[in-house]
């Protein structure tokens, strides 16, 4: 399961996650930009109406003569411009996705498609507000013309606000669409950081400044207005200046934290080591923003490849070989290292090649060998290497352990017991030795492996031929049960002295007493 802050796929809760089904995708969408537009047209028409009637209140509205302007053609022209912006520019924008919507892979078409539908969606608002600066002009310059130059300023800063706002707001409600062009490869030139920062700072602050330096400049042109009217217009603009800042600071820092705290997430389940795919985050800003975002998940890739190359070397050369060559550079050669040596030979592979079929014998031989990875890992081991049909492993390299010849001993019986439970189609000789070998990497510069060169490794080999007598019992030298502990060598009981192949002297041979 995901952790809940990358289950906010977008950024925020409201706009669902990234494996929403088609149909609530589409209803997010539309509900949201259409409460986006008329929000933002709300908030530009309280604005208006404050400055009209006290930011700016000279010359006044309220007469007897601007009645049918103020109580029916403002009202008509915002009712109207407010369906025109919901429903054309809803509709306009939703129509343009619609491929988003459907779940379908946009083309380059689309997504430049989509990224003019948003400017549309934000233009058409200007747009409106524009119409009514010349409407309202017109109408109120009719009745007196001094009224023109505050209708269409008052008008004009509260268009600049609704844009503004509107397109703080469609860029954040549309990361769904980003995402998915992002996700297709294709580009999203979206706003910058700057430019979200510029204009959260315009509307708080620059278009207020602009407010008040034109009530100052009215002031100093109309000789009737009083020290009283300049104070109390400064003091509306100032109180719109907080909250429209506030407002505009808020959508500001929503649409950068989002994407920062999704890498923030995905970075506290990299620092846990999970980089699976639910580490991925969903990239969905077309500013700097995204680019972390997808640097983060170039990132995530990166160290996914290096996790499977390290489980695949470790696969193959024993993960504590793997382990051991990560931390430092391997070069060739070693060193001398007391060691226990376990070798497992499978008895009469000739035949059972010959009466089954490659697959067979692979699947059988894979049955094999899990036995014997298992109790050598069991015990602190390490599978040395697989040849055909037989095993080494060694304790006590390139791992250090306390009591290696104790770990072989019982790795040899667990495996003796193992392959008679879980492989009773084979049967193989267990050998045990133990003593001093050379430890280290063998090969050339290109291309090496990590082994064991000494006498307990052709000793252990000649002793599983030993054990082949009785594949029941794994046998080992002597030495090795003088290593071990007391313990450990009580399971162990004498068979015999055996002059193994390749030597002069006899060697004493112990077997385990169970099978």
């Amino acid at each position: 399961m995901r952790m809940p802050l990358i289950s906010r796929d977008y950024g925020s809760v409201l706009l669902g996650s990234a494996d929403q089904s088609a149909r609530s995708q589409r209803v997010r969408i539309q509900t949201f930009l259409t409460g986006a537009i008329v929000i933002a047209n709300v908030i530009g028409i309280v604005i208006a109406i404050n400055l009209m009637l006290f930011g700016i209140p000279e010359p006044s509205f309220l007469r007897r003569d601007l009645v049918l302007i103020n109580f029916l053609a403002v009202p008509v022209y915002i009712c109207v411009a407010l369906l025109i912006g919901v429903v054309v520019g809803t509709a306009t924008t939703v129509r343009a996705v619609r491929w988003a919507i459907v779940d379908e892979i946009p083309s380059r078409e689309d997504a430049r498609r989509a990224r003019r539908a948003q400017r549309k969606l934000v233009l058409l608002q200007g747009a409106l507000w524009v119409g009514a600066a010349a409407v309202l002009g017109l109408l109120y310059g009719l009745v007196d013309a001094e009224l023109i130059p505050k209708t269409v300023l008052v008008t004009g800063m509260c268009g600049l606000v609704v844009v503004s706002i509107s397109s703080l707001f469609t860029e954040i409600l549309l990361r769904p669409v980003w995402a998915k062009i992002m996700e297709a490869g294709l580009g999203v030139r979206g706003s910058t950081v700057r430019s979200r920062a510029f204009t959260s700072w315009f509307i708080g602050t620059g278009v207020p400044l602009l407010g008040i330096t034109f009530v100052v400049l009215f002031a100093a042109i109309r000789e009737e207005t009083s020290s009283t009217s300049v104070f109390v217009s400064v003091t509306v603009l100032a109180l719109i200046a907080g909250a429209v800042g506030l407002l505009t600071t808020y959508l500001f820092v929503w649409s950068i934290t989002g994407p920062l705290q999704s890498v923030r997430a995905g970075m506290a389940r990299v620092r846990t080591g999970q980089v699976d795919g639910d580490a991925d985050l969903v990239v969905y800003d077309g500013s700097e923003l995204g680019e972390l975002q997808y640097g983060f998940n170039t990132m995530v890739d990166g160290l996914r490849e290096r996790e499977r190359v390290r489980d695949l070397f470790g696969k193959h050369v024993g993960r504590d070989v793997a382990a051991a060559a990560l931390r430092t550079d391997p070069e060739l050669g070693g060193a001398e290292r007391v060691v226990a040596v376990v070798f497992v030979d499978v008895i009469g592979s000739t035949t059972i090649a010959e009466k089954r079929s490659p697959t067979e014998v692979v699947a059988l031989l894979n049955r094999f060998f899990a036995v014997i990875v298992d109790a050598t890992e069991r015990n602190g081991g390490l599978v040395n290497k697989f040849e055909g049909d037989a095993v080494l492993s060694i304790f006590g390299a390139p791992v250090d352990l306390d009591d290696p010849a104790s770990a072989a001993l019982a790795a040899a019986r667990q495996i003796a017991d193992g392959l008679a439970a879980d492989v009773p189609e084979l049967s193989a000789g267990v050998g045990v030795s133990h003593g001093t070998v050379v430890a280290g990497n063998v090969g050339a510069v290109q291309r090496f492996e990590y082994t064991v060169i000494g006498d307990p490794v052709n000793e252990s080999a000649r002793l599983s031929e030993v054990a082949k007598d009785d594949p029941r019992h794994p046998v080992a030298s002597e030495r090795a049960i003088a290593a071990a502990s007391d313990v450990e060598a009580s399971r162990w009981s004498p068979l015999r002295a055996v002059v193994l192949r390749g030597r002069t002297e006899p060697t004493q041979v112990y077997r385990a007493d169970r099978p």
